[in-house]
């Protein structure tokens, strides 16, 4: 109950007065208001957990206020209180949404039993919702395997769960970092509370903005009813914003100020809202270089980038590669009723030597389509189509073929091999396979003038023509 936040309209400053010190002494947070119009504010301003409210008030009554909030969030307790009761008023407050109708003079002791009941049945069904969601979305084990890189990152992890502070995901697509935001959730102190997430790549401003801040009614056209953006239903949560490097450069002043003063107003609203969230950002880009290129706030970066995280590739621990496979398939397996599903000795030295451009996302793709169209076990190469890209914007498929992988190849030669055949699927483009590759377009030049990549491009008879 502590640190709940109560907003108490009453336009009599006594019965104010000796409510709000009441509540007080039990730890909660009083917002006090006089009026409709200054209950509104303060409902704004504060994002109340629980409302108190008087029927009578100078510019109107308490039910026009309750139909208000309940349009905002329906699941706001409110208890209404009167000074002249009557029964046909207490039924409408009922049917309205209300949690309790009293009449005054009210018992302190007995108001405050009522609110603390209100409040714990609004966290049960907060709980429950939250419960369905984890049920519905197990999501992988983030450090599933034995390689340095994975116990490096599994420690990490462990160290900053507690932290309050900013946490930046980097890896490529489809490393894991969602699973990691959603664990390092779990794990944490605030894990009977909401986790919110938003992808923010290719999103317009308007929707961007809307999304997380939410907008009044009237904010613009089609805005028919408030909305709540995520950062209010994530209140004592975390955010989990994707792909942040693709925010659009108009809404990060607007995030930042969230961050430093923990305030945000909705589109189209002129009060500030105040939240307790905790941040955690994912990126596949290179934000020192949209930093660099002003496309990315520096303010904003050094904000979200108090406690970085790299999540590595699978290309860098292919000694991973077995017990992922075996757990991934363990889990279609479950999922599907079908038992155990195994890979024969072939297929999985082929998983290991492909390099995974699109890490474990991919993996978990190619497994499934290879278990639900084969349907038995063990899986064999004959099964799996491995998608690999080739010259142009062609693909060529190494379905049953191990030996398409060389592996004598090196690391070094296997990283270098794939942003040659990147190269190629943009056309030679650096910029574009740059973004693909999530470096720097002066880390692959490096790689180019260095001859890297165009010593593999002599080896199969083919030259590059490269291009911004």
């Amino acid at each position: 109950m502590a640190g709940n936040r109560i907003l108490l309209v009453d336009d009599d400053p006594v019965i104010r007065f000796a409510i709000a010190s009441f509540l007080e002494s039990k730890e909660m947070e009083v917002y006090e208001a006089e009026s409709v119009q200054k209950a509104r504010e303060q409902f704004s301003a504060a994002c109340p957990d629980a409302a108190i409210v008087d029927f009578s008030l100078p510019d109107g009554d308490g039910l026009q206020l309750l139909e208000h909030f309940k349009s905002i969030d329906e699941n706001l307790p409110v208890i209404v209180l009167t000074g002249q009761g009557s029964i046909e008023l207490a039924v409408r407050a009922i049917k309205q949404g209300a949690e309790q109708f009293l009449t005054k003079p009210i018992e302190l002791p007995a108001l405050h039993t009522l609110l603390a009941r209100a409040l714990e049945n609004k966290r049960h069904r907060q709980q429950s919702l939250i419960s369905q969601s984890k049920a519905k979305r197990e999501q992988l084990n983030p450090f599933v395997g034995e390689s340095r890189a994975i116990q490096n990152l599994s420690h990490l992890a462990m160290r900053v769960v507690t932290t309050i502070s900013p946490i930046l995901l980097q890896g490529e697509t489809g490393t894991g970092k969602g699973v990691l935001a959603k664990w390092i959730h779990e794990n944490s102190d605030r894990s009977d509370e909401g986790f919110m997430d938003l992808n923010c790549a290719g999103l317009e401003r308007e929707f961007l903005e809307t999304e997380l801040f939410g907008h009044v009614k009237g904010a613009f056209t089609g805005a028919v009813l408030a909305k709540p953006g995520l950062l209010e239903v994530a209140d004592r949560g975390t955010v989990f914003l994707d792909e942040i490097g693709d925010m659009d450069l108009s809404v990060q002043p607007k995030l930042l100020k969230v961050l430093e003063t923990k305030q945000f107003r909705r589109l189209g609203d002129v009060h500030d809202r105040t939240v307790d969230i905790r941040m955690i950002s994912a990126t596949h880009r290179d934000l020192k270089e949209l930093v660099r290129q002003q496309r990315f706030r520096e303010d904003l970066y050094f904000r979200i980038n108090i406690i970085p995280i790299r999540i590595p590739p699978l290309r860098e621990r292919p000694e991973d590669i077995p017990k992922l496979a075996e757990e991934i398939l363990r889990r279609i397996g479950a999922e599907r009723g079908w038992g155990e599903i195994r890979l024969d000795d072939t297929a999985m030295k082929l998983l290991v030597s492909y390099p995974w451009p699109g890490n474990i996302r991919e993996m978990r793709n190619v497994l499934e389509r290879a278990a639900q169209i084969a349907q038995h076990s063990p899986l064999s190469v004959h099964d799996l189509e491995l998608q690999h890209p080739g010259n142009g914007s062609a693909r060529t498929s190494l379905k049953a073929s191990p030996s398409a992988m060389d592996t004598n190849l090196t690391m070094r030669e296997m990283e270098t091999r794939y942003i040659e055949l990147v190269l190629a699927e943009e056309d030679g483009s650096i910029d574009r396979a740059a973004k693909r590759l999530g470096i720097s377009r002066s880390s692959l030049y490096s790689k180019v003038k260095n001859k890297e990549v165009e010593r593999l491009w002599t080896k199969e008879n083919v030259q590059p023509q490269f291009r911004d």
